[in-house]
């Protein structure tokens, strides 16, 4: 006898009514005893080579049908999981394929060849990238042209690669090889004068230097050019971002004072401070002080604050002094934040998240100190990826 799959489960396993969990299967699909899958009408041909292998991507046997009920169900369950029941539950946003404009890959000699791209699931094992659905093309495009790169380096090669794609094009970081002489020196420039880099920085293990920069890498905010930092943290699609700005410019409208926690180079600060006058608090000093030039240079109401709010968390004094909320912290959420916030007299939160489990912890927090939650909108900037985001809006 054959059972139906009813859903996909946090780590992407299709999942039964009998509670059997099933790789690489997707609601429709039906499953028998000995585990065979029989697809139904959502289950589609993966459009890559390398899936299921590479662990890139966990769910592209599933249709966008699939996909969006798999990111609004993690943000639901998430809620309901801590007996919340938003007022609003918008539709879940998905990012098409070709945008993620931020990669980590990796690279090691395999006899005598590189390999190039993301690991394989659970394993330390590199697949090597000829192609790839989530990638926005100007990354991928740097993959063949990396791996002729590595391809002349003597000796023992792992090196980690960050691809970021930023105004003037993609800045790449290398980890895990070091120039030796004129020659490598050469070849790093000329690779990143012929690939059009907007920047390229080698990491020897001290923290990452360029070795070619042009002009100063910068990224694009509100309207504003921010100095964007080595390893400064950007929402992986434009389309992703787009989408959580738009809630975060919707809920605080209005609000003559805002304060930003956790905000990184301003990617909300600097679109919301038109006519309000936005608190822009963060603890990496390097976004920070990036902030603030900018803000300073164009003439915006952002405030830029160097603070560690894990640590040192705004008070419930210092709170109450604001209109409206508005956080995004790192995936371990903001317990201690969150806590001021709730003994503060703030009465409107916007809180983005990138992990569902620790934004319902924090957001039971704030139910309990007489918060509702207006509304929660999913976005699936990871697309064909188990990790999920979502914005929400708290009011009391």
């Amino acid at each position: 006898m054959s059972d139906p799959i009813l859903r996909i489960a946090a780590k992407g396993d299709g999942l039964t009514e009998s509670g059997r969990h099933v790789a690489g299967a997707v609601p429709g699909d039906t499953v028998d005893a000995a585990g065979t899958i029989t697809p139904g009408p959502h289950h589609i041909d993966p459009p890559c080579r390398h899936f299921p292998q590479c662990g890139g991507c966990e769910l592209q046997q599933a249709d966008d049908e699939v996909l969006a009920q798999f990111v609004g169900e993690r943000v639901a369950f998430a809620a309901e999981s801590q007996g919340l029941e938003p007022g609003v539950l918008s539709p879940p946003h998905l990012s098409p394929p070709h945008t993620r404009r931020r990669a980590s890959l990796h690279a090691q000699r395999a006899g005598a060849k590189v390999v190039i791209g993301f690991r394989e699931g659970g394993s330390h094992r590199i697949i090597d990238m000829a192609e790839c659905h989530v990638l926005h093309p100007a990354l991928f495009a740097l993959v063949d042209p990396l791996r002729r790169l590595l391809g002349h380096w003597q000796g023992r090669l792992a090196a980690d690669i960050q691809l970021t794609l930023v105004d003037q094009g993609v800045a790449a970081e290398i980890r895990g090889i070091v120039p030796d002489g004129l020659a490598q020196t050469e070849a790093l420039l000329d690779f990143a004068r012929d690939n059009g880099l907007a920047r390229l920085s080698i990491d020897e293990g001290f923290g990452a230097e360029p070795v070619w920069e042009p002009q100063p890498a910068t990224v694009t905010l509100g309207g504003v050019p921010v100095d964007f930092p080595h390893g400064a943290f950007l929402q992986p699609t434009q389309d992703g971002e787009a989408a959580l700005l738009s809630a975060a410019r919707e809920w605080t409208a209005g609000a003559g004072t805002i304060a930003d926690l956790f905000s990184g180079l301003g990617t909300f600060a600097f679109v919301l401070a038109g006519s309000a006058k936005v608190l822009a608090a963060e603890a990496d000093r390097a976004a920070h002080l990036a902030c603030q030039a900018a803000a300073r240079s164009n003439g915006k109401a952002v405030h830029s604050l160097h603070r560690d709010l894990f640590r040192d968390p705004l008070t419930a004094q210092e709170i109450s002094k604001f209109d409206c909320i508005l956080l995004d912290p790192p995936r371990a959420g903001a317990r201690n934040q969150i806590d001021m916030i709730a003994q503060s007299s703030a009465s409107r939160v916007v809180y983005i998240s990138c992990n569902p489990q620790s934004w319902a912890r924090d957001a039971r927090r704030l139910a309990d100190a007489g918060f509702r939650l207006a509304e929660l909108r999913p976005v699936g900037q990871f697309r064909w990826s188990t990790h999920v985001e979502l914005a929400s809006l708290f009011l009391r």
